[in-house]
């Protein structure tokens, strides 16, 4: 429920407050996309946390740059190509059942 609320809260600011200001965003992809993905695929507390530590390093002290979420999935299967499916994530590995979350815009 809560993780509902955030990620309809998170749409609402994309949608409705973030065009009316200029993009000052220092990483990629940006705080309100990051933080979106993380409500996603990880539980309420854990999201919560990540998001909120990475809207504190967005500022001039920090360099910024590509800040991917990372996360652990343990029932990644390969599956066979079905029509009907869009593809909205890729899960790129990065450790041992580590993977990073990297979204498909074409």
């Amino acid at each position: 429920m809560f993780k509902m609320i955030c990620i309809k809260t998170i749409a609402f600011y994309q949608h409705f407050l973030s065009p009316l200001k200029p993009r000052v965003c220092r990483f990629y992809p940006s705080c309100s996309e990051y933080a979106k993905w993380q409500f996603e695929k990880r539980n309420f507390f854990v999201a919560f946390v990540l998001s909120l530590w990475r809207i504190l390093r967005c500022n001039p002290y920090f360099q910024g740059g590509f800040d991917y979420p990372k996360i652990a999935k343990l029932d990644l299967k390969p599956s066979s190509y079905k029509a009907g499916i869009k593809i909205k994530f890729f899960y790129i590995p990065y450790a041992h059942q580590k993977f990073y979350i990297v979204k498909k815009v074409f």
